[in-house]
């Protein structure tokens, strides 16, 4: 139970990262106003962080979904 709940959790927290993330162009983020935004080259410490933060959290998710898995595939 406790790793649905952190699935649920780390999903909802997983998609509100990505969405945070700054359009690179040639995707929807431009339909959206993203591509209106000036280049200054170069990704700032805050979108360096915002990477790693949402590779963790990527890589936590994963986890859930493997431990759900083997615990599914015990009980039966």
């Amino acid at each position: 139970m406790g790793f649905s709940i952190a699935l649920i959790v780390f999903s909802a927290l997983l998609m509100m990262l990505v969405l945070m993330h700054k359009g690179k162009g040639g995707g929807l983020s431009d339909m959206f106003g993203g591509g209106m935004q000036s280049s200054v080259g170069g990704s700032s410490v805050a979108e360096r962080n915002l990477d790693r933060i949402t590779i963790v959290v990527g890589l936590l998710w994963f986890a859930c979904i493997v431990v759900l898995g083997i615990l599914m595939k015990l009980d039966s």
